[in-house]
């Protein structure tokens, strides 16, 4: 009989005398075509979407992941509270994609919060919303959420490969051919359809590690670098800086950057700048390099000399408008002083304290990416122009946004439209092409 072990193919039989022997032929990989209606590649929560709109349009859905488990990322995303979405009204949500906002209104419009919040509770996973008005499942625990979502998907017959690693794809005479990889070993899949969510190349221990693009450079898609969202800023700090100021929160801040300001929390690192307000204000720090940090916004100048009146010293004013420490840290440490300050002096300073930055910390600490595929390549399917039957979502595309739940907002709303059009593009006869 013929087995294959590992790889090898081996021809098993009995001697004479009762012996077994083996005589190895050399085969280099493992090789077995399938036939499916709709893969799915990634099992992240755009994947794992995708995958279940799919289905319920009918199709036939095969999943593949890289990990030896699906929804790792969606479990990250739940190491603080798993922030689904936002509650703020869904007109305001295009703005925070920066880019193509018609395209995210279209998106929006089929998928948007309150449906997210909706598909949760129909996993009896109530969410509430918190009091910076992001949502969250009761009980922020991203594992009870995705094990009811994944027993509801297998039951409705989701095959799911773990382990497989996404290396090829060619057009067939079905439609795709696709082949993964497993250690020595490969597998070969035939699609009506496709669904692309390898996401970006944030996190790369959860297997958006950014390594497919060169799979569909081969076919001619634009593909702009990954660059780091949603992640702190090298600072080159004063010793003293960082003697007194590492590891101090700087609370209530507006910072500016470019022309764009928000409100929010720094914390100062050895390295630099971590915290929300600098998350959100990535895209101009990568055309401006420049912070301006205003210590105290519920107060305007005219206050702060006010309430500095009479007094004499520094540290007298600092108390007086009571500025945390790692502020004073900042104020007396960062720009070295060739005179003693005056009080407008240093009013100027805490209204518009301008910090040079140096660059984003490295991508595998950022929480998301930009960079990816250009919309440009995609039509309001999200399939791609010059790969009819292959579809996008997720953080593969070029899009980024804010921490707040508008991330996962994205790759739900993404994999939705994704899923619904595989299964259609699937379901119905194509020239030349066999459907399932």
């Amino acid at each position: 009989m013929v087995e294959r072990l590992n790889g090898i193919e081996e021809v098993r039989g009995s001697n004479p005398l009762g012996s077994t022997f083996q005589l190895p032929i050399l085969v280099q990989k493992q090789e077995q075509v399938n036939e499916t209606g709709v893969v799915v590649i990634g099992g992240g929560p755009a994947g794992l979407r995708a995958a279940e709109v799919a289905i319920a349009a009918g199709a036939r859905v095969q999943l593949f992941e890289g990990q030896a488990a699906v929804g790792r990322k969606f479990l990250v995303a739940g190491r603080g509270g798993l922030n689904l979405t936002h509650s703020e009204p869904v007109e305001n949500f295009p703005r925070r994609y920066r880019e193509e906002p018609e395209r995210w209104r279209s998106l929006l419009a089929e998928f948007g919060p309150k449906d997210l919040r909706a598909w949760a509770e129909s996993l009896a996973v109530e969410t509430y919303v918190g009091t910076t008005g992001r949502v969250f499942p009761r009980g922020q625990k991203a594992a009870i959420l995705l094990r009811s979502w994944l027993k509801r998907l297998r039951a409705r017959g989701l095959e799911i490969h773990t382990s497989q690693r996404w290396i090829r794809l060619t057009k067939s005479d079905f439609g795709w051919h696709l082949r993964f990889a497993k250690g020595a070993a490969t597998l070969e899949i035939e699609a009506g359809a496709v669904v692309l969510a390898l996401g970006g190349a944030s996190w790369p221990e959860t297997g958006s590690d950014g390594s497919w693009p060169p799979v569909l450079a081969e076919h001619g898609v634009e593909i702009a670098p990954f660059v780091p969202a949603n992640c702190g800023w090298n600072v080159d700090w004063p010793a003293a800086v960082l003697e007194r100021a590492e590891g101090l929160p700087l609370k209530n801040l507006s910072v500016r950057a470019g022309d764009e300001t928000v409100s929010g929390e720094l914390l100062i690192t050895r390295d630099g700048l971590e915290g929300g307000a600098i998350y959100r204000l990535g895209p101009q720090l990568r055309e401006t390099a420049v912070l301006s940090i205003d210590f105290k916004p519920q107060l305007t100048a005219e206050a702060l000399r006010a309430r500095a009146t009479h007094l004499l010293k520094p540290n007298e004013w600092y108390r007086a408008w009571k500025l945390s420490k790692g502020a004073i840290a900042l104020l007396e440490n960062f720009y070295r002083a060739e005179q003693p300050p005056t009080v407008d002096v240093m009013v100027a300073r805490v209204k518009n304290f301008i910090l040079p930055v140096l660059n984003p910390r490295p991508i595998a600490e950022a929480i998301s990416t930009a960079g990816g595929v250009s919309w440009r390549e995609l039509d309001e399917t999200l399939m791609l122009r010059k790969l009819p039957g292959v579809f996008l979502s997720g953080e593969m595309i070029d899009w980024e946004a804010p921490t707040g739940g508008y991330l996962l907002q994205g790759c739900f709303s993404t994999g939705t439209r994704a899923g619904r059009a595989a299964a259609e593009f699937n379901a119905h006869p194509r020239p030349g092409l066999v459907k399932l």
